[in-house]
């Protein structure tokens, strides 16, 4: 299922998995803490949780036939096996927003090229114009298990290329995820594991909406609600979106308990894949600073 990277080379390099942007819209009918983290299994996202559960109680144990959200994680655990099965590598113009110590970041555009295996990614950064231009590479097991970054222009760019663990307090600078999390295979993951964990628990809601659209594409969205604000849980409303013909998440959004009684949730993070070409045929040329068509100045 942040601030954008700003004025320094290090803030480039790490992002997370998975926005709201023109061209996302549901269907009609569809319109319709850090704390609380530690007790939920996958990532904690750096920069604060949902804080509408911070001094709420736990929710109890679930004791139904079926739970509603086991529809939701038959699907997830199926379109993970379909990605392992079908899905080698594609590209996307990845855009996300999230929300770091209080503050909502602006969108930010990226066009990505995934690899499963071994995992690696390419990002070349679209926009805003600050950081246009900038290119990041990561391959699982190789540069030192590091990213390998570099600015589009100005100043930043005489530094040239830079090395960065990818959970470093550098890397992590402006984003709740490192770039090892990022893509719609890691996405799939972290949705099982929290749906997983959430069944076993009650008080919560789940509705699906055939018809929606995001970016022009047909997709089915799911979306949960927790009612009430409870230790047990990351979130009190999300939606993920998947893509009818793809059957992979193109699009997840998390909100927070509302700051006041009737109010709106509060966005956390969103992250949207768009224009998803699968099976590219991609070669380790396709991450590697020296590639031709990037502009690492590696040779």
């Amino acid at each position: 299922m942040c601030d954008f990277f700003r004025l320094s080379v290090t803030a480039v390099v790490a992002l997370a998995t998975a926005s709201a942007v023109p061209g996302v819209a549901m269907a009609q009918e569809a319109a319709g803490t850090q704390a609380g983290a530690a007790q939920v299994p996958g990532l904690v996202p750096q920069g604060g949780g949902a804080v509408g559960n911070a001094n709420a109680g736990e929710a109890a144990a679930a004791a139904v036939a079926e739970h509603p959200l086991e529809p939701a994680l038959k699907i997830a655990q199926q379109g993970l096996a379909n990605i392992a099965a079908k899905i080698q590598d594609y590209s996307a113009t990845m855009v996300k927003r999230e929300r770091i110590d209080g503050v909502l970041g602006e969108h930010e555009y990226m066009f990505c090229k995934v690899r499963h295996e071994p995992f690696s990614v390419y990002l070349s950064f679209l926009a805003p114009e600050a950081v246009k231009g900038q290119e990041v590479i990561y391959v699982n097991g190789q540069n030192d298990d590091n990213i390998l970054a570099h600015a589009g222009s100005g100043v930043r760019a005489m530094v040239g290329m830079v090395s960065l663990k990818p959970s470093s307090m550098l890397a992590m600078q402006g984003n709740r995820y490192p770039i090892t999390e990022l893509g719609v295979e890691n996405l799939t993951r972290r949705l099982v594991e929290v749906a997983e964990h959430d069944k076993q628990f009650g008080e919560c809601e789940v509705n699906f909406f055939p018809g929606a659209k995001v970016n022009g594409r047909v997709c089915t969205c799911i979306q949960v609600t927790h009612p009430v604000p409870r230790r047990n849980f990351r979130f009190h409303l999300a939606r993920v979106f998947i893509d009818d013909e793809l059957t992979i998440p193109v699009r997840y959004e998390a909100y927070d308990w509302p700051q006041e009684p009737g109010g709106q949730p509060v966005l956390m993070e969103e992250y949207t894949y768009m224009n998803v070409q699968i099976n590219q045929g991609f070669t380790d040329l396709d991450f590697d600073p020296r590639n031709p068509a990037y502009k690492f100045g590696v040779k």
